[in-house]
This record gives structure tokens, C-alpha cells and sequence, in this order.
């Protein structure tokens, strides 16, 4: 799926995005200036084999430490590790620094497990990179939720330690 078919679901949908263009952007700390100029909650993605091979998304707030042991302990994964950046490319379709929940619409069915800390609940809007790491669009998190979900992605949101 391309970054325009993703923009084209969401206004057939009725969901309202707003995109902002910016330089290349590899960690939380090179987004401030990004976090200052669209208000949302920005996210930290982290792309998670586990010791069986599962894949997993693990998105939390741009701000918080991912303490993985605590993460696979709660959901049940064993023991984590960082997916490599093939294995990326292949089931995502992005390079590493441009891992969103967006790309999840490219992995097979059930390949990868999208789990989203529980506080994004209360935040009006998410923010996420478009499959790229040069524009950052903020949406309704229920939004991004409900399609992730009708393109038969599991969806958990839990909250993460």
C-alpha cells in the first residue's frame, strides 16, 4: 500500500489528517521541533521479533523508555528482540527510522501484532510517520485504530510498563 492509497482510505473514510513536511527524522530527540509544530501524541515505534519468530509493533508515547523484558513479559512473547531491517522491509514495506503503525496495512494478515500503550487513548490525536520518515500526519487515534483493524490487523492497546 502507498502513502497515497493510505491518504485516499482516510478520506473515504471521513478522517481528517493533517501532514506536515519536514527533513529526515531517525530518533524522538532529531522530532522536537516536529512535536512542537503538530500537536498530537507522538510515537515511539519499536519493531520486535520474539523468540518464536513473531513479529510485533509496539508503539508508545515519543517520551517513554521501552524496557523490552517488561514488554514480552506482559504480553506473553517470551523474550524480545529488535527485528531486523530485512525482515522490516519485507513484512512493513519501510527502512528503518520510517516504522509506523501505517505500515502494518502492508504485512500479511496476522504476520504482525500491533500493540499501542493504553495512553494513547486519551490523546486526541496520534502522530505518525506516512511510511516515510520526511512527513509526520496526525490523525484521530480511535481512527487509525478502527482501520488498522478492518484491514484485519490485530490491534492490542494495553498499558505498557
Amino acid at each position: 500500500m502507498t502513502e497515497d492509497d493510505i491518504y485516499a482510505q482516510f478520506a473515504r473514510a471521513g478522517v481528517a489528517v493533517e501532514k506536515l513536511e519536514h527533513p529526515a527524522v531517525f530518533t524522538v530527540e532529531e522530532s522536537a521541533a516536529i512535536h512542537a509544530a503538530l500537536p498530537a501524541a507522538h510515537t515511539k515505534n519499536l519493531f520486535l521479533k520474539d523468540k518464536k519468530g513473531g513479529f510485533w509493533l509496539v508503539v508508545l508515547p515519543s517520551e517513554r523508555r521501552a524496557d523490552l523484558k517488561a514488554f514480552a513479559e506482559l504480553l506473553g512473547a517470551g523474550k524480545f528482540s529488535f527485528g531486523k531491517p530485512d525482515d522490516m522491509e519485507r513484512l512493513l514495506g519501510v527502512t528503518p527510522g520510517a516504522v509506523t503503525p501505517l505500515a502494518v496495512a502492508n504485512a500479511p494478515v496476522r504476520e504482525v501484532t500491533v500493540v499501542f500503550d493504553a495512553g494513547f487513548e486519551q490523546a486526541e490525536r496520534i502522530a505518525v510517520h506516512p511510511l516515510r520518515n520526511t512527513a509526520t500526519i496526525a490523525l484521530p487515534f480511535a481512527a487509525l485504530v478502527s482501520w488498522l483493524e478492518s484491514l484485519g490487523h490485530d490491534v492490542r492497546i494495553v498499558a505498557l510498563p
